[in-house]
């Protein structure tokens, strides 16, 4: 029968991490000549890639976090335009070759590519973030991203001063549509009345709904004619774009997965960026790279959620504070999620 555990707080503070160092993007990899006992975690990246100052360079943390404790060779690896899943079954093939334990795929998209591979290297540990994929070997990470979602919405409608808000997803698929369910739901809780403007950027990842800021801006930009005054983004890459947008307009911006208030690419609007919906994806990483550095690797699926500090909400701008009512807000409802008092809706 398949393990299925929650994640414990070894993983918790990674997401803290600073990630300067991944902004220029690119790909790096460790090599050399010693054994594969060397070699611990590769991560293959979702679209975007690191510099996303997201959810990929919230992946890269974790893995720079292991490697620094473990003092073993790290690989991570960037995905190619356009391609398809046969791709993805060679890189993440290609690295448990090579010897690197565990291999995880940051992203969904990896979900039928490690079903084909994981098999196929029954002594390596696999991972997966958001998917959940069956596998003697497989750990699938997934998070509570409506929790973290519904706290941006009390602070969205406790900051607003038009009653119009907006969120932006970058493509129409279940996943993002977990975070605008658990948005619209904190808003209304907290402020019923206020109005939710909500746009998807694309159909498909292909098309580049997680990479594309000029589509976020152009999609922020639409909602600010409308009047709404605080922007929640769950877009990768493309939140830059909205980010950017917000701060023209002084208007308040909601960051997510990683603490956006603290990217070094993003600090021209870093005093438009109210808090950020976030999500340990570093957390994951380095929690399924400790379990195999000590024999005992995760396997199932492995939750984060608020109970856990999987996920949360930033309060580093100063500005947070300020807010009337908003602290307050948000620890209650944190509470109330824990507790089971609010059921966060995820459809």
């Amino acid at each position: 029968m398949r393990r299925i555990s929650k994640l414990t707080r070894v993983a918790v503070g990674v997401a803290s991490l600073g990630l300067v160092a991944t902004a220029c993007g690119g790909t790096s990899s460790d090599s050399g000549d010693s054994d594969s006992s060397d070699r611990g975690v590769a991560i293959a990246y979702d679209v975007g890639g690191k510099g996303d100052q997201s959810f990929n360079d919230a992946a890269y943390a974790g893995l720079t976090k292991a490697k620094d404790e473990f003092g073993y060779k790290t690989a991570d690896i960037e995905p190619t335009e356009g391609e398809t899943n046969a791709d993805k079954e060679q890189r993440l093939a290609s690295l448990a070759k090579q010897g690197y334990n565990p291999v995880i795929g940051v992203g969904f998209a990896y979900g039928p590519a490690m079903k084909a591979v994981a098999s196929k290297y029954p002594d390596t540990t696999f991972g997966i973030v958001d998917s959940v994929v069956e596998g003697e070997n497989v750990a699938s990470l997934v998070f509570a991203e409506e929790q973290a979602s519904y706290l941006a919405g009390v602070a969205a409608a406790k900051a607003t001063k038009s009653d119009v808000v907006g969120f932006v997803g970058g493509v129409d698929i279940p996943l993002i549509h977990k975070f605008e369910a658990g948005y619209k739901q904190g808003v209304e809780d907290t402020k019923p009345g206020v109005k939710v403007l909500s746009q998807y950027l694309t159909q498909t990842a292909e098309e580049g709904g997680f990479s594309s800021p000029d589509k976020g801006k152009a999609a922020a930009e639409g909602q600010i004619e409308r009047k709404a005054d605080v922007l929640y983004a769950a877009a990768g890459l493309s939140g830059q774009g909205v980010i950017e947008a917000a701060a023209k307009a002084k208007a308040w911006a909601i960051g997510v997965d990683s603490d956006q208030y603290k990217q070094a690419a993003l600090a021209p609007y870093k005093d438009y960026i109210l808090t950020s919906a976030l999500k340990d994806v570093g957390g994951a990483v380095y929690a399924l790279s400790n379990s195999v550095e000590d024999g005992k690797p995760l396997t199932g699926t492995q939750t984060f959620d608020l109970k856990v500090d999987g996920v949360g909400l930033s309060e580093s701008n100063p500005e947070f504070a300020k807010v009337e009512g908003l602290k307050e807000a948000v620890d209650k409802a944190k509470q109330g999620i824990e507790d089971g008092s609010i059921k966060v809706k995820t459809e």
